[in-house]
């Protein structure tokens, strides 16, 4: 009698299958988490952009506050008119808001990373808008600074803010949002 040993051709045929099934399903999850860590540095970069502004808004003088309103922050729209970075330079508190504008745009801009004279850096079809506005509570007036900045992500979603009073940058159904506030005294 004659034992048949090892496997047969379809066994073999089914392992393969499932070994193929098994790596096109890791390949398609490598992809999605790929997509979805830039759209997470995207949010953190935004996060961080937002934060480095209202830094600048508080140590200037609260009486400049209306000087950093805008709502075409991204745009290139800004020129430097005098650099305030040097210990040099004395800069009023009106050219210190416009210098820190214009920094906080080149970043927003992505002009601190470039590959040749192209921009390489920052948020993908970025924009900024800052608001001001007082606020009044127990007797005690406050400004009260709004930061929004949009961008473009990878994947559509529901763009939540279209018409709403944080309408920053251009609605479509792959913007981003961050909306910071901030009480500067």
């Amino acid at each position: 009698m004659n034992s048949v040993k090892g496997m047969t051709f379809l066994e073999v045929l089914i392992a393969l299958v499932i070994l193929v099934t098994g790596i096109l399903g890791a390949v398609a999850m490598q992809a999605v988490a790929k997509k979805s860590s830039f759209d997470a540095m995207q949010r953190s970069v935004a996060s961080s952009l937002a934060q480095d502004i209202i830094s600048r808004i508080r140590v200037n003088d609260p009486s400049t506050l209306v000087n950093y309103k805008g709502t075409t922050f991204g745009s290139g729209a800004l020129s430097l008119i005098k650099s305030c970075n040097t210990p040099d330079a004395l800069c009023s508190d009106a050219e210190l808001a416009q210098n820190d504008l214009y920094l906080w745009e080149q970043a927003l801009m992505g002009a601190d990373v470039k590959a040749g004279t192209t921009n390489k850096g920052g948020l993908v079809g970025a924009r900024g808008c800052i608001s001001h506005a007082t606020v009044t509570t127990n007797g005690i007036t406050r400004n009260l600074m709004t930061v929004v900045i949009s961008w473009q992500g990878r994947v559509i979603i529901n763009d939540a803010y279209s018409g709403s009073a944080n309408a920053c940058g251009t609605a479509g159904d792959k913007r981003r949002q961050i909306v910071v506030e901030a009480l500067i005294i």
